[in-house]
């Protein structure tokens, strides 16, 4: 393939722009206004590896045209072998560039850099969804642990076999959200239960939930909005957890969300951990109501993660790990449980944005 005229001319404007960037980041009206160079730092930031790619792109493209030059007007053989051998290792750089420039251009997801909050609860299935609610947070906890992220649980409720009806936590790290958000639907798993003593396979089900850490500033929380309510706090903890009131349950009227912390030691501390958890909640239903509305005016809505599919299915008797989106099938389930999703993630990475830049060819083509 080669690009269109679409995308060079798209290219070419977002050099232009680097370029510009650049000359005001030298001039030193702007360097003493922290807050212009700060902005103007960060876009410079975020284009230039668009525009590294071009260049490199436009050289490699100055160079086949070269060694072509040379096949075709020099004499000496040899020469012309070298610059033979050249010209194929140049074309497959080509493609490889055709095909990384048009994916550089889809619009960043602004949520991307974010940390995440992680919210995992027991579906169908009784105390063995909450024993496979368990197995998925030591999953993202492991997966966390080998990418360098900071997994910390916020607010747990644990069952008497140690599984959860539900757990939150937050993931730390860079590029955490970008791994992470296509991992929000029902997972199904497959297995004999250990609460089954006759040996039959049963089917379970737990629904993860990936949201983007959110700042104060981008979800605004009226205090008349909520009802605040202390408690005891009640399983693991010790003696100070069960005699003083630290438990936080924190309601958003308006919209009846409803989420609780009783994790940290201080009524302040679950408090700010609960308010941090609303946002995060608040912040989803806005995006969902905003991706209702584009849904109505085009047709397909590219990595939306409805809770209600069911993404992906674990089978234990198989030792297999089958994400239904991407028809992916793995046969190394234990792995997959101790974090290695790698494999799944790229390729769900690989996949959306091979559906994006259709949506965007298609909208190229309308627009023609």
């Amino acid at each position: 393939m080669s690009l269109s005229k679409f995308y060079l001319n798209k290219l070419e404007a977002i050099e232009k722009k680097f370029e510009e960037i650049s000359a005001k980041l030298s001039n030193p009206e702007i360097i003493s206004d922290p807050s212009i160079y700060a902005k103007l730092a960060k876009e410079h930031s975020e284009l230039s590896e668009i525009v590294e790619v071009f260049r490199e792109y436009k050289k490699i493209l100055q160079q086949i045209k070269e060694s072509k030059q040379i096949i075709e007007e020099e004499s000496d053989e040899e020469l012309i072998e070298l610059a033979k051998e050249e010209l194929k290792e140049l074309v497959v750089r080509l493609e490889d560039l055709e095909e990384k420039l048009p994916i550089l251009l889809l619009p960043k997801d602004p949520n991307d850099e974010k940390n995440v909050i992680l919210e995992i609860r027991a579906g169908a299935g009784g105390e063995e969804a909450a024993l496979f609610a368990a197995d998925l947070l030591r999953m993202y906890q492991r997966y966390a642990e080998r990418q360098g992220w900071k997994f910390e649980i916020l607010d747990a409720n644990e069952t008497g076999l140690g599984g959860f009806k539900e757990v939150v936590a937050k993931i730390e790290g860079k590029g955490a959200y970008s791994r992470l958000k296509y991992e929000s639907g029902v997972h199904r798993v497959q297995r004999v239960p250990i609460t089954e003593s006759g040996g039959r396979i049963h089917t379970s089900t737990a629904t993860v939930a990936v949201l983007p850490e959110v700042d104060e500033v981008e979800i605004e929380i009226r205090p008349e909005d909520l009802r605040i309510e202390t408690m005891r706090a009640s399983g693991h903890g010790g003696q100070h957890v069960n005699r003083t009131e630290s438990a936080v349950r924190i309601t958003h009227i308006p919209t009846g969300i409803v989420v609780s912390c009783q994790n940290e030691r201080s009524q302040h501390q679950n408090k700010a951990t609960a308010l941090k958890i609303l946002r995060a909640k608040l912040y989803e239903l806005a995006q969902k109501e905003q991706n209702e509305k584009i849904q109505k005016e085009r047709k397909s809505q590219v990595g939306t993660g409805e809770r209600c599919e069911k993404i992906r299915t674990y089978n234990f008797p198989q030792n297999r790990v089958t994400d239904h989106r991407i028809g992916l099938t793995v046969y190394n389930l234990t792995e997959i449980l101790d974090g290695d999703l790698d494999e799944f993630i790229d390729a769900l990475i690989t996949h959306y944005r091979t559906e994006a830049l259709k949506q965007e060819e298609e909208k190229m083509s309308l627009a023609a």
